[in-house]
């Protein structure tokens, strides 16, 4: 990793940041103790940014952290001066060059960024504590102990490429649940042939098509009910029974194109949206679509959104595609605005 240069950094200004940067390091030996107010807000920013790479506990053994070279670092392993306060808000703020840690400049604020390398440096660099465990109450997992007949595939007790006919009525039935619900975290179940380390085909949506002989589809809202996964209920398509041929075409195209990331439902709430930043568009939310006019939003489709996950789809879809697009968000999510008088479509 290059250092930066401070030779072209005028005085003044490394002044400014020395005053600015000893105050928050004394809040770290006093205001960040755990049990204090700012220590629990560290720890919510922590449990909301930081766990999918760095684990919940600081120790970075996290299926992401798998895939990850150079891996997240483990803070447990640390003592308390491994890292320097300064750095730690330094890469909290503007990532590290050459590895996965991205910057939360514009994001966070200054005094979140503070907050939540605080946190850290108590928590798991000070006092090697346990955090908190993942499918809690707290966490969105009401009643996960429900779920336990796919416990054996989550915790490689049983290989997952254990032939259907070898195990046993429950075990299967573990199995379609590990495959439809829990394989997006867990996927590193115990296999016996692991197969290859990667190829090009998506693994995590459409769901339900992990199974042989399970056709994909989308859940059905029984399914989603039922499932362990709390974003399932958003995979599940609106049963509207009046489309028009037009809204019928904009249906298909919406749920095989948009619905990866703004949810079966519009809502942007499924696995991918809710871990995208910004967030997809909640295509439902009266309190933005009231003001989306029909011209809006196919220009919106045809050029994307800049700085956002929103790409240009007018290589893809012709006009007649995205105006059937359109028609299907104002039958099945929310009714687009009137254009104003004299406007004039792009």
């Amino acid at each position: 990793m290059r250092a930066r240069s401070l030779a072209c950094v005028p005085l003044a200004a490394l002044a400014v940041a020395v005053a600015w940067v000893a105050p928050v390091m004394a809040v770290d030996k006093t205001a960040a103790e755990a049990g204090g107010e700012r220590h629990e807000a560290g720890r919510a920013i922590y449990n909301f940014r930081c766990y999918f790479c760095h684990g919940y506990s600081g120790d970075a053994r996290t299926l992401a952290a798998t895939y990850l070279e150079p891996p997240p670092r483990n803070f447990a392993a640390l003592p308390e001066d491994g890292l320097s306060h300064e750095s730690m808000i330094g890469a909290v703020t503007g990532g590290l060059p050459g590895t996965a840690m991205k910057g939360f400049a514009g994001i966070l604020s200054d005094d979140e960024i503070a907050a939540v390398v605080d946190f850290v440096r108590v928590e798991f660099m000070r006092h090697k504590a346990e955090n908190t465990r993942y499918h809690t109450v707290e966490n969105g997992w009401p009643e996960h102990g429900r779920n336990r007949i796919a416990f054996p595939f989550a915790r490689g007790e049983i290989a997952l490429d254990t032939p259907w006919e070898a195990l046993t009525e429950a075990q299967r039935r573990g199995k379609r649940l590990f495959l439809a619900a829990c394989i997006s975290c867990h996927d590193h179940g115990r296999t016996e042939d692991p197969g290859v380390t990667w190829e090009g085909r998506p693994v995590s949506y459409p769901r339900n098509s992990h199974e042989p002989g399970v056709p994909t589809r989308a859940p059905t809202h029984d399914e989603a009910v039922s499932s362990a996964s709390p974003y399932l209920l958003h995979d599940v398509i609106p049963t509207i029974d009046d489309l028009s041929g037009q809204e019928r075409v904009g249906e298909s195209l919406y749920q095989n194109n948009c619905a990866f990331c703004h949810a079966a439902d519009g809502t942007g709430r499924n696995w991918i949206g809710s871990f995208m930043e910004p967030h997809p568009r909640d295509l439902t939310d009266p309190r933005f679509m009231s003001a989306m006019t029909r011209a809006r939003l196919s220009t919106t489709i045809r050029n994307g959104l800049p700085n956002t996950s929103m790409p240009a789809w007018k290589h893809v879809l012709d006009r007649e595609q995205i105006d059937a697009i359109v028609a299907y968000v104002n039958k099945a999510f929310h009714p687009l605005a009137d254009e104003p008088e004299g406007a004039v479509r792009r």
